[in-house]
């Protein structure tokens, strides 16, 4: 992961996890996890970047002092083995993101990602991008995302409303995790993305979709586990073959639509990735609680049902 190499030599595309965070069964962050979580992704998965302390993985929940040692063991870890680790510094305050985002500069990762402050939300496009400037500040010379995931922030600011003028305010602007499910808004991010920018979808059960809108790549959890097959999408989609494109997202849906039916949230999600990888991710950290064995294993069996082995 060399940080030398210009931006535009490292347009973010393809398959991106957004991994979850493994904790031990006391609650507390467990790092000797990680390097077998890289290597499982890369060799079962066929996925080569991450995007650490998401949405995903609890980020809100953790410490700032937690999201620090995470960030540099995932950085180190993967150093040598993924293409890019996006570390996500977004806080409820500026002063935590702008101190997560000069660490990760520190730590060599290969960009950030904000989210929107979703206390005290931004009611229109320009206070946010302010504070996304004063982050981005704090480390310029990092490829800087902006994440944008109205459904759990709060924040209905359309996404192309933020990306319009913002290279000029943000010279290290690199794209978008775009979370949201309203297509035209993401269609107008695309249109108007600068060429090394990468216009990232983050709604799995609908990705096929947004590659036809022209996203370069997608973020997302079941990329965790769904990664080889979703990599068959996007080849199936770059050759023309909509057919095959289709039948695959169709799977996907039927899985999602399955887990959603039984209380698909987090707790479920991050039990599902233990059941299918054999990780030792631990439980989620409150208020979010833990999934029974037995519903997890029911979206397990569900997922062998509906998918071949890798």
């Amino acid at each position: 992961m060399s940080l030398m190499a210009p931006a535009a030599e490292r347009k973010l595309t393809g398959l991106v996890a957004a991994t979850f965070t493994p904790l031990t069964t006391q609650g507390e962050i467990n790092l000797k996890e990680i390097g077998r979580y890289i290597d499982y992704l890369t060799e079962k998965q066929g996925v080569n970047n991450i995007f650490v302390n998401g949405t995903t993985g609890e980020s809100m929940s953790l410490s700032v002092a937690e999201r620090k040692i995470l960030a540099e063991e995932w950085c180190q870890k993967a150093k040598g083995k993924m293409d890019q680790v996006i570390v996500h510094v977004g806080c409820m305050n500026l002063k935590d993101s702008q101190e997560l985002a000069g660490h990760a500069a520190q730590i060599g990762a290969d960009g950030i990602a904000v989210i929107a402050p979703s206390f005290f939300k931004p009611s229109t496009a320009e206070p946010l991008k302010m504070f996304l400037h004063e982050v981005a500040l704090a480390a310029p010379t990092l490829p800087f995302y902006y994440y944008h995931i109205p459904a759990v922030t709060g924040v209905n600011v359309l996404a192309s409303d933020v990306l319009e003028g913002i290279e000029e305010l943000i010279p290290s602007f690199s794209g978008v995790k775009f979370s949201g499910v309203d297509l035209m808004d993401l269609g107008q991010c695309v249109s108007y993305s600068q060429p090394r920018w990468s216009v990232l979808y983050g709604v799995d059960e609908q990705l096929l979709a947004a590659l036809a809108l022209g996203a370069h790549g997608a973020v997302g959890s079941t990329y965790n586990y769904m990664g080889c097959h979703v990599n068959e999408l996007i080849s199936a989609f770059d050759k023309g073959d909509i057919v095959q494109a289709r039948r695959i997202q169709f799977k996907m849906q039927e899985l999602l639509s399955y887990a959603q039916k039984r209380g698909f949230d987090v707790g479920v999600n991050k039990q599902l990735m233990i059941e299918l990888s054999g990780l030792n991710l631990g439980p989620p950290r409150l208020p979010v609680m833990p999934c029974p064995h037995e519903q997890c294993l029911c979206i397990a069996q569900k997922y062998h049902s509906i998918f071949p082995e890798c």
